[in-house]
């Protein structure tokens, strides 16, 4: 019985695939859908490791970390700008070294 996934996946995976004694059918996305795609994958990815047990959640950062990439390459960026970019934020917002957690605001008198 076919089963349809309809996602983005690791290169070599079509391969795992075929070596399980399945036929696995696949096309290459345009730029476009590329980038689509990997977003999708980002979300997947992500919701993942929020759902995963302590044990598996390096495994799951580590799926992040090479969607990240993907979609840092598919921009036209390097690893270096993207790190700038992120240590500009840290400077302007700072980080989550100080693990504030923000509840609520209240109005003031002058809002």
């Amino acid at each position: 019985m076919r089963v349809r996934y309809d996602k983005l996946v690791r290169d070599r995976i079509p391969e795992i695939i075929q070596s399980q004694g399945h036929r696995p059918i696949t096309r290459v996305l345009d730029d476009a859908s590329y980038k689509a795609a990997l977003l999708a994958k980002l979300a997947e990815e992500a919701s993942e490791a929020q759902a995963a047990a302590a044990e598996d959640l390096p495994a799951e950062l580590a799926d992040v970390l090479e969607v990240i990439k993907a979609l840092v390459s598919a921009l036209g960026m390097s690893w270096a700008q993207l790190l700038g970019l992120a240590a500009d934020k840290r400077t302007r917002n700072g980080g989550f070294e100080g693990r504030v957690f923000l509840e609520f605001v209240e109005p003031t008198r002058d809002s």
